[in-house]
């Protein structure tokens, strides 16, 4: 089942194939932020800022989640190599 991102129940990304994919355009997004409790204190844990929170969801019509995996890291690779 695909992943997208979502704020109360409005879908803000594209689906991605899994929740480590949607995790990944979250946090070069800068919608994570690390926290930490006082019972794990040396280890903070990433968690979406404000109300976001990544969900299964069903493609639209004639999307891919592959391909949007796809376009996404050929977009950062190229952000990359411009910020080189």
């Amino acid at each position: 089942m695909p992943y997208a991102l979502f704020c109360n129940d409005a879908k803000l990304s594209k689906a991605y194939p899994t929740e480590a994919d949607v995790w990944k355009l979250a946090k070069h997004s800068g919608l994570v932020v690390d926290v930490t409790s006082e019972e794990e204190k040396p280890h903070p844990r990433p968690v979406l800022d404000n109300d976001y929170e990544i969900r299964p969801c069903n493609p639209d019509p004639q999307e891919s989640p592959e391909q949007n995996r796809a376009e996404a890291e050929r977009d950062q690779q190229l952000e990359f190599q411009l910020e080189s």
